[in-house]
């Protein structure tokens, strides 16, 4: 009996928030596929629900507390001939979420692996910011302490394209000091909740959002962007020029 035909990886970016923002092609694949890789099964399914799509024969939990025992499940999966999508509770799996271990897995065995593309936070939150998109560098989530995150922001001093990055919401006024502090006071954006119903796109210099973000509240997803170092989008002889970094 020949060998059965390997399975494809799919990966399939889901909304980041507003759930009408998932494509035709992603709702398409998730209803097509036998097997489905998701980080929280509870958010994924609320995707299955909104567009009536009938759910996969096996539904596997893949974080990153079992990335990889996951991963070797979905590789025996794809050996055996099924199809597996894999996603993550919003946008694409592997940016800032688990996926890369399995798709450089997949990838290196020979298997098939298709994105199947669709919303993201970094593309949304860097038109959104109204700064230049020529030319950005996406860095994830900063380092927590105060003096590995400034020497992360250090290394974006004299570079001059936009900086994106996300941030915990409990961290992001020290985040917003910090930038300030070793970058300048540059021009930035923080959007927070982006798509979402309550969402939140605050623009200004580093040094009033540092200010206005310093003791508040925040809640719910945060990408932070920031101007690359041009003198266009620094402020002049306002508010923190002459402020020097720690």
């Amino acid at each position: 009996m020949p060998a059965p035909q390997p399975g494809t990886l799919f990966v399939v970016a889901t909304p980041i928030g507003n759930l009408e923002d998932v494509t035709f092609r992603a709702v398409r694949v998730l209803g097509e596929v036998q097997a489905l890789a998701c980080e929280d099964t509870r958010r994924t399914r609320r995707i299955y629900e909104r567009h009536g799509i009938p759910s996969p024969p096996t539904i596997l939990s893949h974080h990153e507390h079992n990335e990889q025992h996951a991963a070797a499940r979905i590789l025996r999966l794809l050996e055996s001939g099924t199809s597996v999508a894999l996603c993550t509770n919003a946008g694409y799996p592997s940016i800032s979420d688990p996926g890369y271990r399995v798709i450089s897995a997949a990838l290196e065995q020979g298997f098939r692996v298709e994105v199947i593309p669709g919303p993201g936070a970094v593309e949304t939150a860097l038109v959104a910011s109204g700064l230049p998109a020529s030319s950005y560098t996406f860095k994830g989530f900063p380092p927590r302490k105060p003096g590995p995150r400034r020497r992360f922001l250090g290394l974006e001093q004299e570079l001059p394209h936009t900086l994106v990055l996300f941030e915990s919401p409990h961290r992001l006024g020290k985040l917003l000091a910090d930038a300030h502090g070793v970058l300048g006071d540059r021009l930035a954006a923080v959007c927070i909740e982006l798509t979402k119903m309550f969402e939140e796109v605050h623009r200004g210099y580093l040094s009033d959002l540092a200010a206005q973000f310093a003791e508040a509240t925040v809640k719910g997803e945060v990408t932070v962007v920031i101007a690359g170092a041009n003198p266009k989008f620094a402020r002049q002889g306002g508010p923190g020029e002459g402020d020097e970094g720690p």
